[in-house]
Order: C-alpha cells, then structure tokens, then sequence
C-alpha cells in the first residue's frame, strides 16, 4: 500500500472515539489524544516508522499515561545519599497541611504576617545570624548579586568561575543579574594581592564560590576566607561565600563572611531551597528586593523546611533521613545486608566491603564505608531495566557486570519491597 493510501484510510476523530474504552475521562480529552495520535501516525507513514500498534490502543495507552502521577516514589539502592536525579535528600514522613494554614497569618495580632517568620527564629539559632530562604541556591545567588552590585563589579577568581548542574555557569548568572564580572588570577592560583588590585570605586562585593563537583589539584592556592574578610574590612566591600560545604555554614559566618548561601537540601538534608544568612542589614535589603517575591519558597516547602530545621536546632539528628544514612555505621548495614540476602538465591550473590558516596555536589568525592549484596546476572542492563519497571522502582548501580545494592540508602521500610523485587529477578 502506498503512503497515500494509508493516510487516506486512516480513519476520521469521531471513528476512533466510538471505539477507544475511556471509562471516566472527559470526552474533550479524549478527542484530543485522538488528534494528537493521528498525527502521529500521519507523520510515521510519511517517514516509513509506523510501528503498527492500532489507533484505539494508543490513545488508551496515552490517557492511562497521563492518569498516573509521573512523579513517583522509587527506592534508592545506589549508596548515593544526596542523588540530584533521585531528589537529593530524601524527605521523611511529614503530612501535607490540609485546608488554609497561617502562611502569611499573624495568630496573635490578626493581621497580615510575613512567609518567612516560620524559618526565621530557627535559622538565626542554628547559624547565629539572620537568614532567609527562596527556591534554590542558584536563586541564592542571582538575588544577592541583584541586590548588592547591580550595575557594579565583583571580583571572583578564575578558578571559581564554575559550571554546576544543568548548565548552571556562574559568569552568565552573574551577566543576568546585572553584576559586572571582575575576573582576578589565574585558573590554579590566585592571591590575596589580585584581589587588591582589583578593588576600585566601582567594586561591590568579593565573591568566593565554592568549587562544588570538582577539585583541582597539584599546584593550586587561593586565599584563606579570613584573608578575603580582612581586605573587605578595609576597603568597605561585603565578602560573600557562595554554595559553601563546611559542616556548618556558621563556620564562615563566625569567620566574618557578611553573606554565605548554601543549598537546603544538600547541606541540611532538607527540601530544596537555597538559604542566605549574614549581617542584618544585609539579609533586610536582600528581603526588600522584588525578586525575592519572585523566588519565595511555597507553603509546603516552608514546612518541610521548617521541620528539618526544627529536627537540627534539638539534634533529632535521625528525624532527617539523610543525615541518619549518613551516620549509619557499616557493621549496622552488614547485618542488614545478611538479613536481605538470606531471603534471596545464595549461588548468584556475595556480600562485599564498599563504598557508599555522600553525592549531591557539596561533597562529591566524600565516602563512606558500606557493605554491598553483589548479585551475579545475565544481563545486567536488562536487570536494571526489570528493577526500574518493579513498582516502586528500585535504582541500583552496576560494577564489573554485577549488579550491586547499598542499603545505606534503602529506607528500612522499603527492605520487603526491594527483598521481593530482587527475588523476582534471580
């Protein structure tokens, strides 16, 4: 049959419509999916890939896709504790506020409140310092060059011109905001005196950015935190630190940074956000920016986040789940290991000593001491691909064609599902 017979037989919208079983869906939507499917198929026969699956079958195929919640649960066998496609920090049991809830709601006045009170008390407590919180830390730090040195210059050195996830390059956030980039020293090596040449009449702020996801090494310096604090004294310049890792971002605070911002969920286990604490009258002018409107956290991740920090001001430190992986010890996780494994085929599985990874770009190259349940397989690909349509799915990782499971990031709630996903397998 030619192409043009094909698409003349291709049948008319209300044809498929009288024979596609849609129980429930709202025959607008199904209409649509029909255009949409027919288009499709117009477009394989004209291009030679029709793959013959009937019309009928499609659409089902397509309103049941979009009837299930994309975003879904899966369990994290990797050792990855801070895994950027798996959400990061993996969040703990907390019910979503139903109805109305005090958002911007001053209980005891009755009058109009302000977002940020529910973070506010906690942030200044654990970092000694007033904070605020908007939706990551590139949002962070586009709202505090914005803020601070729009139309005006900050000095960063080459080595920290980094790119991070996605593209994210800290030169064009810089261009975005409005603040004019002063480059100083070299990609291996910058002093403390390319930053003093640098200072002129137009310069507003010292950044110092933290390298994330990579190191370079060997012939390398920079200048030390305190160096940078001390010239910014001088010369009346706020030193900002960006995306730090320091256990606690009151380390640099302490050290005289006028502004850090980290991420909420890489540093504090937390929901995604970026927080920004400093000296008050800094923190004010960054809250009095419109676009600190613009990049404000929504009420369910102010309660997410407000939990988490709840959690570390009283060091409920296994109430937030990445922080209690992190701290698992690897005898604890050998015992567990044992116990999965005793429920799995013994002759296609071995224990082994390995390597959990903190992840999440604040600490890439961090890692613990596991134990691992290497599982030997056909065909590794073909395993994982059978864990991932598993519901929920189970990601793990894959060394010398085995088929390796951490539980230092398996919730132990999860054990039996992942113990009956790799039964099936073996």
């Amino acid at each position: 049959m030619s192409q043009n017979d094909k698409l003349r037989d291709l049948p008319a919208v209300h044809e498929v419509a009288e024979r596609v079983s849609a129980p429930g869906v709202p025959r607008q939507l199904v209409v649509a999916e029909i255009r949409r499917v027919l288009d499709d198929v117009r477009r394989e026969i004209r291009t030679g890939a029709d793959n013959g699956i009937e019309l009928e079958t499609r659409v089902e195929n397509a309103l049941a896709r979009l009837a299930r919640p994309s975003l879904q649960s899966v369990i994290n066998a990797t050792g990855v504790v801070l895994h950027t496609n798996l959400g990061r920090a993996p969040l703990g049991p907390q019910a979503i506020l139903h109805g109305y809830s005090t958002l911007e709601y001053d209980i005891g006045t009755g009058q109009r409140g302000k977002r940020d009170v529910h973070i506010g008390a906690l942030l200044e407590r654990l970092l000694g310092a007033p904070g605020i919180a908007v939706n990551n830390n590139a949002a962070a730090i586009f709202l505090a060059l914005n803020e601070l040195a729009a139309g005006y210059e900050v000095i960063v050195s080459r080595g920290e011109l980094i790119e991070i996830g996605d593209g994210f390059r800290i030169p064009d956030i810089m261009h975005r905001s409005g603040a004019v980039l002063r480059e100083v020293g070299a990609t291996n090596r910058t002093r403390i005196a390319d930053y003093r040449d640098a200072l002129t009449e137009r310069t507003r702020l010292l950044l110092r950015v933290h390298p994330s996801n990579f190191h370079i090494q060997g012939f390398t310096s920079r200048p030390d935190l305190a160096e940078l604090v001390t010239l910014g004294r001088e010369r009346a310049v706020p030193v900002y630190e960006f995306g730090i890792d320091e256990p606690l971002a009151s380390d640099s605070l302490k050290a005289g940074a006028d502004l850090v911002s980290f991420s909420g969920d890489k540093l504090l286990g937390g929901p995604q956000a970026g927080i920004l604490a400093g000296r008050a009258d800094i923190v004010a002018r960054l809250r009095r920016n419109p676009l600190f409107r613009a990049l404000r956290l929504d009420k369910m991740i102010y309660q997410a986040l407000e939990t988490t920090l709840r959690h570390l001001l009283f060091e409920r430190w296994d109430e937030v789940p990445a922080l209690r992986m992190i701290r698992q010890g690897a005898e604890d996780i050998r015992l567990r290991a044992e116990r999965l494994a005793r429920k799995l085929p013994a002759t296609r599985l071995a224990l082994l000593p390995g390597q959990s990874v903190i992840g999440g770009g604040a600490t890439p190259e961090q890692s613990i001491d596991t134990w691992l349940i290497a599982i030997e397989c056909d065909d590794e690909s073909e395993a994982q691909r059978r864990l991932r349509a598993n519901q929920p799915p189970v990601i793990a990782r894959v060394e010398k064609k085995r088929l390796m499971v951490d539980l230092r990031t398996v919730l132990p709630e999860e054990e039996e599902e992942l113990a009956a996903a790799l039964q099936a397998l073996c």
